[in-house]
């Protein structure tokens, strides 16, 4: 294909206006647009130079403990689409395997063509039916890699992306070619984005949503922290060295999973912060400042959270009774108190998380709920902070702890802790 008209500021034969969506692009990959505004703000430039754009399409892999990809649907006159795939359909639905992207990676291939109306038409994907359907008679399918060569499969990083038109004899040759010079300029710039987004995915997954954005600002040396006053969440499952010599490893792996997703999962849901997983316990915070949560707002979520792992471990046995496995039971503190939040750990391998007397404390309280037979037990710390029907279960002293403290429970008892 050749191009024609005017050649503009870049040495392309192309429209001025094209030029300058090819330097916004550039612009982008410098600063921190999310993906889906510079596929719009794009999609946008080349309508406003002349470009007969219908629908735009661009995919790209991301790593995510739920999604394996994410796919953006750009439409003229409409709001931007976004669609998470799961790992478990992203590359195996049976629209997948008949997309026309599919192809693109089965033959690595760097671009398809397909006119949807005319002598020329070509119909052998569904998806192509679908947009002839809707007034589409022209389309331009590409595949832009992270690395030199082709892409070679859904594994190999980079985008998917496609246009199309509604224009009467689709796009002209220099449609295609704007479109085709446009399309690299706008992989590079989402590719910046996309590896800045991975590297949040990572970090909230593993740290924290806290953590996470602490550590992109910087606080990555040892040390690196700051005093916090937080209700201190610390939870562990029963029976858990027994369950581990009786359960083949999927099993038991499987079943500390579920009782994560029970417990953290009711931290999350409840806008606490969960910072680590201590083989099967739990060690979570739901912080207190002054331009945050109060002493009791942060108490009352804690408390949500453990009503809500409440009754998602009773449904989850309802669940496992069903299949003849043995129900989940765990114990759960809830205290208040100082800790010190940051990293810990040896230059070559840090931990972003709490310590202090405080966190020993929770540990410590938690473990008395197995000589009491309390499923949830408060500290004094904890009940003065928020009032409510509490049953004092006396005075107690903890290993490792110098003076008794008085614990508590809520009157109305947990599931199993009656």
């Amino acid at each position: 294909m050749s191009g024609s008209g005017r050649r503009g500021a870049s040495g392309y034969g192309g429209s001025p206006l094209v030029d300058e969506a090819a330097e916004w692009l550039a612009d982008q990959a410098l600063g921190s647009t999310p993906v889906g505004s510079i596929l719009s703000g794009c999609c946008d430039r080349l309508v406003a130079a002349g470009l007969p754009l219908w629908r735009s399409y661009l995919a790209y892999r991301t790593l995510h403990p739920l999604f394996a990809s994410i796919s953006l649907i750009w439409r003229r006159g409409q709001q931007l689409g976004t669609i998470s795939h799961l790992h478990e359909e992203a590359f195996t639905s049976e629209q997948w395997l008949r997309s026309p992207m599919n192809h693109l990676l089965e033959r690595s291939l760097p671009f398809l063509r397909r006119r949807l109306t005319g002598r020329e038409a070509m119909m052998d994907f569904p998806l192509l039916e679908e947009l002839k359907g809707q007034g589409g008679t022209d389309y331009l399918a590409y595949a832009v890699p992270f690395t030199t060569g082709a892409m070679e499969g859904p594994e190999t990083r980079g985008v998917l992306g496609s246009w199309a038109t509604q224009r009467r004899g689709g796009f002209s040759e220099r449609d295609v070619h704007d479109l085709m010079r446009i399309q690299r300029r706008l992989a590079v710039a989402c590719k910046v984005q996309i590896k800045d987004q991975t590297a949040r995915n990572v970090l909230d997954t593993y740290l924290g949503l806290d953590a996470g954005r602490k550590v992109l600002e910087g606080r990555i040396r040892r040390g690196d922290g700051e005093q916090v006053h937080a209700v201190l969440w610390f939870s562990d499952m029963r029976g858990s060295t027994r369950l581990a010599d009786a359960l083949s490893s999927r099993d038991f792996l499987d079943l500390v999973n579920s009782y994560f997703e029970c417990t953290a999962g009711a931290v999350l849901t409840a806008g606490g912060e969960v910072l680590r997983f201590i083989g099967d316990a739990v060690l979570a915070i739901f912080p207190i400042s002054e331009n945050g949560d109060g002493p009791a707002e942060a108490c009352a979520r804690a408390l949500t959270a453990a009503r809500d792992a409440d009754a998602r471990v009773a449904q989850a046995n309802v669940e496992r009774r069903t299949r003849r496995l043995e129900d989940i039971d765990y114990g759960l503190a809830l205290h208040v108190g100082d800790v010190l939040y940051g990293n810990i750990g040896v230059p070559q391998r840090l931990e972003f998380s709490v310590v202090g007397p405080a966190a020993n404390e929770a540990a410590r309280l938690e473990s008395l709920t197995k000589t009491l037979h309390r499923r949830l037990l408060l500290s004094e710390e904890f009940v003065t902070r928020l009032p409510g029907p509490y049953r004092s279960l006396g005075r107690h002293r903890l290993r490792g702890v110098g003076e008794e403290m008085e614990v508590f429970t809520p009157r109305e008892e947990l599931a199993a802790g009656r």
